[in-house]
C-alpha cells in the first residue's frame, strides 16, 4: 500500500530571479531522532537507499525528510546551474524548514560532502546564535555513505586529462559519460569545478561535535576507499567508526549493504 504522507512531494521556493527554483521535500512527521537523507550527484530521493530509510522510519514512527537538490529528481532548475554551494543553500533550508529536534543525517556520496558542509553551518549558526536562543533541529549523529568530500576538485579536477581541463575552461562545459540513469552524459562546468573550491573540508580537522558512522566499498570505481580513510583523518577520533566493505560498491544499495545502513543510523538514535 502506498503511503499517502509519503506519495506525494510538497514544494519551497528557492532563489529569485534567474536563480528562482523549486525544491521538491517528502517529510514525514514522527518521534525523534529524525531522519534527514541527502542524496548523491544526479541521484535523487526515490533512489533505493532513501526509500529504504524512509520505510524503516515509518515502520518505527520515526520522523523522516529528504529531498531533491535542484536539477534533481522533482525538483525545478536546470542541473548544469547547479553548484555545491547552491545545493548546500537548499541543503539548509528544508533543514531548518521541516526537521524538527535532534535528526540524523544520512549523506551518500556527494551526500557525504553536503553533510559535513551542512554540520559546519549549523554549528558555525548555533555559534552566533543569541544567549539561551536554540535551533528548531540539532546534529544527532551522521552516517555518510560512500562520502565524496571535495569531489570536484580532487576526485574530478585532479583526475581529468589536459584536453578535458582544456575544454571546460575554454567552453565552460564538458559532458562527461555515466553508467548510472539513463546512462546519458551529464554536465561538468567551470562553474561547478571553481565554485567547488569555497567549500573544500579536507585540508583541515573537521570538528562536527557528533558521532560519524562512515560506510565504504573496498570496489568503489567512483570514490576510491583511500578518499574516505583520508577524511577519518580529519575527523576526533573519539566516535567516528569506518566500516570498509569488502566486495561494495559505490552504490552501496544491496539488500545487505541496505542493512548496514539502517544498522549505522540506529546505533547513533
Amino acid at each position: 500500500m502506498t503511503d499517502p504522507i509519503s506519495d506525494a512531494p510538497s514544494f519551497i521556493e528557492m532563489g529569485a530571479g534567474a536563480s528562482a527554483r523549486r525544491i521538491a521535500v517528502r517529510s514525514r512527521p514522527g518521534q525523534g531522532p529524525g531522519l534527514f537523507w541527502l542524496g548523491g550527484f544526479k541521484s535523487d530521493m526515490q533512489g533505493s537507499k532513501a526509500v529504504a530509510l524512509d520505510t524503516w522510519a515509518r515502520e518505527r514512527g520515526r520522523a523522516a525528510v529528504r529531498f531533491d537538490y535542484s536539477g534533481h529528481g522533482e525538483s525545478g532548475g536546470d542541473f548544469a546551474d547547479g553548484t555545491i554551494g547552491r545545493w548546500l543553500e537548499e541543503s539548509v533550508a528544508v533543514f531548518e524548514r521541516f526537521c524538527d529536534g535532534p535528526q540524523v543525517v544520512i549523506g551518500s556520496s556527494m551526500g557525504g560532502w553536503m553533510a559535513l558542509l551542512l554540520a559546519r553551518e549549523l554549528r558555525k549558526r548555533e555559534e552566533t546564535r543569541p544567549k539561551g536562543e536554540q535551533g528548531r533541529a540539532s546534529l544527532a549523529g551522521l552516517v555518510l555513505i560512500a562520502p565524496a568530500p571535495d569531489f570536484t576538485e580532487e576526485l574530478m579536477w585532479k583526475n581529468f586529462p589536459a584536453a578535458v581541463k582544456k575544454e571546460i575552461e575554454t567552453t565552460g562545459v564538458w559532458l562527461r559519460p555515466s553508467e548510472y540513469g539513463d546512462g546519458s552524459p551529464y554536465p561538468i562546468t567551470r562553474n561547478l569545478i571553481e565554485e567547488g573550491r569555497n567549500h573544500l573540508v579536507l585540508g583541515s580537522a573537521i570538528d562536527l561535535g557528533c558521532p560519524v558512522r562512515i560506510l565504504q566499498g573496498a570496489k568503489d570505481p567512483d570514490v576510491p576507499w583511500q578518499h574516505a580513510f583520508a577524511l577519518t583523518h580529519r575527523l576526533p577520533a573519539d566516535d567516528v567508526v569506518l566500516t570498509m566493505i569488502q566486495d561494495g560498491d559505490h552504490r552501496l544499495s544491496r539488500p545487505q549493504d541496505i542493512a548496514r545502513i539502517l544498522a549505522a543510523v540506529a546505533e547513533i538514535g
